[in-house]
Formats: structure tokens, sequence, C-alpha cells
């Protein structure tokens, strides 16, 4: 996964989203690897459309889709899904409009923080809203990496766990 160059992509391409997943956890000290990119993105017009232009060069077709199924990146096809799971050139991209447990693109980027990270400023998914989304999730991956980020969490505010 060239997260680093999707990211870069994202940021330059002025779209609005926030890291959530393993990448969010993995930037707030997690030592669990992921092979993929989770993101949160803004379903306004002009941020689909930065979107699908941002990633285009990377050529992204849904996951799991035949071969011989056409499959069409634009703002038409982000406008008409919130789910998006993607292989590129560049690694597993996923993509999402809501988190189960935070919600919206709004309640993700309103319990997100800044970071520097790949050489851009990116915001990701604060650990609290972390937690609870790895929580509602409840697969044993999620669940697996839960006592790590609650001791992260710990860490950071030791008097308001």
């Amino acid at each position: 996964m060239k997260v680093d160059i999707a990211v870069q992509a994202l940021v330059d391409g002025e779209v609005e989203f926030v890291i959530i997943g393993g990448w969010s956890a993995i930037l707030h000290g997690s030592a669990h690897m992921t092979d993929d990119l989770d993101i949160c993105f803004s379903r306004k017009i002009a941020n689909l459309r930065r979107l699908a232009r941002s990633l285009a060069p990377y050529h992204p077709r849904l996951r799991d889709l035949p071969p011989n199924l056409p499959f069409i990146w634009d703002e038409s096809t982000l406008r008409n899904g919130a789910i998006f799971t993607l292989n590129t050139d560049l690694g597993a991209i996923d993509l999402l409009a809501d988190v189960p447990g935070v919600g919206s693109f709004d309640d993700v980027a309103a319990a997100s923080v800044e970071s520097d990270a790949f050489d851009r400023k990116v915001r990701i998914l604060d650990l609290k809203s972390l937690i609870k989304a790895k929580r509602t999730a409840g697969r044993d991956k999620d669940l697996r990496v839960l006592p790590e980020l609650e001791a992260l969490l710990e860490a950071q505010e030791p008097d308001n766990v």
C-alpha cells in the first residue's frame, strides 16, 4: 500500500476527508498494521468531484467486481453510494460517507484532530471516537486492537478515561 501517495493526492486535491480505521490508529501510536486506507469523505457535490479527480490517476475499481464488468469512476458514482471498497494502483482504499458509532462526515470531522503525516497536514479520527467506531464494528480484528487503543487514550488523557 502506497498510503503516502494516496493521502498526498487527496490533500493536494483539496478533498474533505478524515483518516479513520487502521491508519488513524497507527498515527495515534498503534503498533497494529493495516493493508488498506480507510477514509470518511464529505458528500458535498464539489468534494465528490475533487475526490473522483484525485483518485482517477490510480484507476480505482470496486473490489470483488468481476473484471469483465464495466466500472465508471466519477462524481455520479460517488453520489450514488456511501461505501466504496476500492482496489487502486496504490493499494486498497475504503471510502465511507458515515462511520458506524460516530456518524456522518460532519460528526467524524468534528471528532477529528489534525496530524502531520505523509508530508501533509491531515485529519484523523480522535482516539475516543476511533475506539467507539471499532467497538461498534465489533469485528474480531477491531476488537483485538481495543486494549491497545484504550491504553494509548489513557496515556494521552489519564484523568479523562
